[in-house]
């Protein structure tokens, strides 16, 4: 989907805490893209796959009956949605934009 971002907050904290740090980090990486001249990017999953994971741990009948419709995350970083505030700062605000797993064109 052309120009399209995901992003869920916090079941631990303030939601707007995590939505926050992925509105910056994708100005971050907009900004990336201008200034080298990229039209597009693309998150890729490189081998080993990563296992997926619900994208919410709660055992609430309503989550649990709703979990099959919703996106998945994976096992590890950077697939896995973390539940902290001072990791996601630091990854989403001072990380690198392009890693081995962001791929621009």
């Amino acid at each position: 989907i052309p120009n399209m971002a995901f992003s869920m907050g916090y079941s631990n904290a303030s939601w707007t805490l995590k939505v926050d740090l992925t509105c910056t980090y994708m100005c971050r990486t907009l900004n990336y893209m201008y200034r080298h001249g990229y039209r597009q990017c693309v998150p890729r999953r490189r081998s080993p796959s990563p296992r997926e994971e619900p994208i919410i741990n709660f055992t609430s009948g309503y989550i649990q009956r709703a979990l099959a419709d919703w996106p998945q995350q994976g096992d590890r970083s950077p697939w896995k949605m973390h539940q902290n505030y001072i990791l996601d700062f630091l990854s989403l605000g001072f990380g690198r934009i392009a890693d081995k797993t962001m791929e621009f064109d």
